[in-house]
This record gives structure tokens, sequence and C-alpha cells, in this order.
């Protein structure tokens, strides 16, 4: 992981996603209320934990949260989610998963399907790039306004389990275990850092340059994936994206 910095290569597609907030606040509103379906109560449901503090960090009103919690609380018999990864390539042979939650198999194969299609991608067999990514712990913590240095900061991160830092003069980029994530996350919150991005991703090991003729096409798909209502999350091997 070392040597490149992936918020800075989703900076620019995360300021995309920001300017659609309510399909934000409605994917996660999704993932909140297939977690709390195990229980609605943070202290003792790790994963509703993981997902509420992912809301947050996004400023999803905590009304939309209990709301989505209460409904998944209050009622068995509400809708259902699968929750199904896609795999596949995009233009140029880059690798794709595609996280989806959805109560309709069918709609979900056949939009993303179609999504790959129209632009020079193709869906793969289960497993056949998944092994290209690592699920890590993924922290982001903005410079600007604090004091301390970068070697400060390392000390603290590893002696917190940190796996990884990545520094730039923009952020501190924390990568960990997907196992010590939690207590990571935990131990530098007691320390007063606050997040920009806290979550499980999946990290590709190696990234792919994706030819300058093929970006726009890749960008297209990426933009049709992201904007269907049953995909959480995209992740690609592309470098910069």
């Amino acid at each position: 992981m070392a040597g490149h910095s992936k918020w800075k290569n989703i900076q620019g597609r995360k300021n995309a996603q920001d300017s659609k907030r309510a399909k934000v606040f409605q994917k996660l509103a999704k993932e909140i209320f297939v977690a709390a379906k195990a229980g609605g109560d943070v202290s003792t449901n790790a994963s509703l934990r993981l997902v509420v503090d992912k809301a947050k960090a996004v400023n999803m009103p905590n009304d939309n949260i209990k709301r989505a919690i209460d409904k998944a609380s209050g009622n068995a018999n509400v809708e259902h989610y699968d929750e199904i990864t896609y795999e596949g390539y995009g233009p140029g042979g880059i690798a794709v998963l595609v996280h989806t939650l959805t109560d309709n198999r069918n709609r979900t194969s056949t939009n993303v399907r179609v999504a790959f299609n129209k632009n020079g991608g193709s869906l793969g067999e289960t497993g056949s790039v998944a092994y290209m990514f690592d699920r890590r712990g993924y922290i982001v913590i903005m410079r600007e306004g604090l004091e301390v240095d970068e070697d400060t900061f390392m000390l603290e991160a590893i002696e917190a389990g940190a796996e990884d830092v990545e520094i730039s003069d923009e952020a501190f980029e924390v990568y960990t275990e997907a196992s010590a994530f939690t207590e990571v996350k935990d131990a530098l919150q007691a320390a007063d850092y606050r997040f920009v991005t806290a979550e499980l991703s999946m990290i590709p090991q190696v990234s792919s340059e994706i030819d300058e003729g093929k970006k726009e096409q890749f960008e297209r798909m990426l933009d049709a994936l992201e904007d269907d209502d049953d995909v959480q999350e995209v992740y690609t091997n592309a470098a910069g994206y």
C-alpha cells in the first residue's frame, strides 16, 4: 500500500458523490437497516456501529439514522435485502468490484450488467477479480488545524495498531487489518482526532493505469453504477480513482 494516496485518488469522485447527498443518505439508510436487523443497540452490534459511524462521517442527520434503526427494530416483516458482490472488468481490463444490497436480484443483476456492457466492460465469475483486493480498515484525518508533526502521528497510529500510514500535505491516511479497524479507530478518536473517512474498504493490492482514451468510458461506467439505488460501493484498481 505504501507509496500511493488513496485519498488523493478518490477526492474528485467523492466530491461528485457528495453533490448527490440525498442518494448517499438513502443508501446509508439501507445499510443501517440491514445491520440493525441483528440488534438496534450500537454498543452491542459492531456492524451497526461501523455503519452509523460511516453515516455520521458524511453528516447524515441523526433523525435519519434513528429512523432506519427503528424501522429495522420495529417490524419483523419489513423488506429483506440480499447482499451481493459483482466482479468484472472495466474498459482496459480494470478490475471492478460492485457491492450491492437489493430486494430484487434480477433487477440489480440486469442493471449492473448493462452498466458494464454499455461502457466497454464485462462481468466476470465470482472470484475473478476479488483476489486482487484486500479488505482493510481505512481512516483519513485532514491535517489542517492539527498541531502534530508527522513522526508523532506515525508513532501514535502504529502504537494504536495501524498497519500502514500514508502522509501527504493534506491528510494522514491510516490503513489497518480488518480485524483491528475498530480498535485503531477508537484509539485515534480517544486522542481527539476527527475523521473525514473511517470505513472498512477493499484496497487494491496493485493499481493499474487506465489508457487516456478509455477514461471517459470508464467514468461513464462508474457513474452508472454509483447512480444505481441498489449499489452501495464500487471498488476498482484503477490508478487515480
